[in-house]
């Protein structure tokens, strides 16, 4: 059986509407099964799995409603179509209450019911692949923040790994938003320090004036309001690990300052007569490049040298293309909670796009979208529209397309399609954006031709005309 198709369970009691639905969806490529009986539809569910049911609302002892609340127990992610001849709207909303996909009055039209059968199935699919998602976040989020499966991450876990053992200073490199403060503690969370104090400071958040004190500290008196000893970052972290963000903004005598401290094991306070001693782990990020800032004379050569024992470069999220799908589920996941949002997953054209966006901001930008997606967005899952337009705009470049008059149509969309894809390098997702379809007419037009990259393809909800 092909994997694409969808397997469906019929259940009417009048033969002549069961054989005619039948027929109509075995035609349009459905594996279907029937049952003339609420009763005989529980039998056959409690052999088969099904990923759509779709039954008429009036139904002989056990109704359409009874089979609905009893299906969803046996099998909780097939959907649920009802149909009945009389359209009541309370019982319409009563099998939504129950967790219907939708409601159909008969005579069922094949249009809304092929596009009704079409947006099911995207949505189990997209609850499958949501759980899937789900269940490898768990192991991920076991082993700590960092989220992600590709061969590039997988590589940065192994070093961090390896690094974590040892007492060496490690220089962590990479764009703006990679993640190098997530590594750290990774680092930190694996050393034998785990259970003493991480404390982070970024270099370039904390004004030239206020550094040096909030790095090594204070006496009291040492300056106008210092009216008690502070003890400063370094010794705060007596014991465990300090990490020092965007170290390469580190004004020249700091850098001196730094230096003892690396060397000799010890801090001296903003006003202290004798330097205190401290045991310390130092990790250190920069995005920038520090061997020209050497060259330049902007960065000490020999504190240089004392930071890159090991160094570890960060790979940008455009190189880790595997991961988008992966986090993206993990932040909607995160700003679920916060904003007291059900989104169930994203949309594959949603993740088709995301994974196409080559992320100057790497992680960090990625984390906004979709911050962004939950808290504006309606529905259960994340779509396109939920993306900002800087993400979902595509601008051909001048292409054009000229047609005698009098071609039909039919021939007038077959080109519009075969053209399209070729300025879109054969991506289905970007054609079907760029001529307003669903990505699934894309699939069913080029199998309709013969070509044999169509076929049928879950999602999506246009028609078969």
């Amino acid at each position: 059986m092909n994997p694409n198709q969808a397997r469906l369970l019929l259940v009417d009691d009048e033969p002549g509407i069961l054989d005619s639905l039948r027929r109509l969806l075995e035609r349009d490529g459905y594996v279907v099964s029937c049952a003339r009986s609420a009763e005989e539809a529980l039998g056959v569910l409690s052999r088969e799995t099904f990923d759509v049911v779709v039954t008429d609302l009036r139904l002989p002892h056990l109704s359409g409603l009874e089979l609905l609340r009893l299906a969803r127990r046996m099998s909780p992610d097939t959907e649920v179509i009802l149909m009945t001849a009389y359209g009541q709207i309370e019982d319409a909303v009563e099998a939504m209450k129950e967790g219907a996909y939708d409601f159909l009055p008969k005579p069922v039209k094949k249009a809304a019911l092929v596009r009704t059968l079409d947006k099911a199935m995207e949505r189990r699919r997209l609850v499958q692949e949501n759980r899937q998602l789900r269940a490898r976040l768990e192991g991920a989020e076991q082993e700590g923040q960092l989220v992600g499966q590709s061969p590039a991450f997988r590589h940065l876990q192994d070093l961090l790994r390896q690094v974590a053992s040892s007492e060496a200073t490690v220089l962590l490199r990479g764009e703006s938003g990679t993640g190098k403060e997530l590594a750290a503690r990774e680092i930190h969370r694996r050393s034998a320090r785990a259970a003493a104090p991480f404390v982070a400071v970024n270099c370039a958040a904390l004004p030239e004036s206020i550094i040096e004190s909030e790095l090594f500290g204070y006496v009291k008196g040492a300056f106008t309001g210092a009216g008690a000893d502070r003890p400063g970052r370094f010794r705060q972290a007596d014991g465990g690990t300090l990490f020092l963000d965007e170290i390469g903004d580190l004004a020249p005598h700091l850098q001196v300052k730094l230096l003892r401290v690396l060397q000799e094991g010890e801090v001296e306070p903003v006003g202290a007569d004798r330097p205190a001693p401290v045991n310390v782990r130092l990790l250190a990020a920069t995005h920038r490049n520090l061997e020209e800032a050497v060259a330049a004379g902007r960065f000490r050569a020999d504190l240089y040298y004392r930071l890159n024992v090991i160094s570890i470069t960060l790979p940008p999220l455009r190189e880790r293309p595997d991961d988008i799908a992966l986090l993206a589920a993990h932040f909607m996941g995160r700003f679920n909670r916060k904003n007291n949002k059900q989104f169930l997953g994203i949309t594959q054209e949603a993740l088709d796009v995301l994974a196409s966006h080559p992320w100057p901001g790497n992680v960090r930008e990625l984390e906004n979208v979709i911050e962004r997606a939950v808290v504006l967005g309606r529905g259960d899952f994340i779509t396109l529209e939920h993306l900002p337009p800087e993400l979902t705009a595509i601008t051909p470049s001048g292409g054009s397309i000229t047609l005698p008059i009098g071609v039909p149509m039919e021939e007038i969309e077959r080109t519009m399609i075969r053209e399209t894809l070729r300025f879109t390098g054969g991506n289905k997702q970007d054609a079907a954006r760029l001529l307003g379809f669903a990505t699934r007419t894309i699939y069913r037009r080029l199998a309709e031709e013969g070509d044999g990259d169509g076929g049928r393809e879950p999602g999506g909800g246009e028609e078969r005309p």
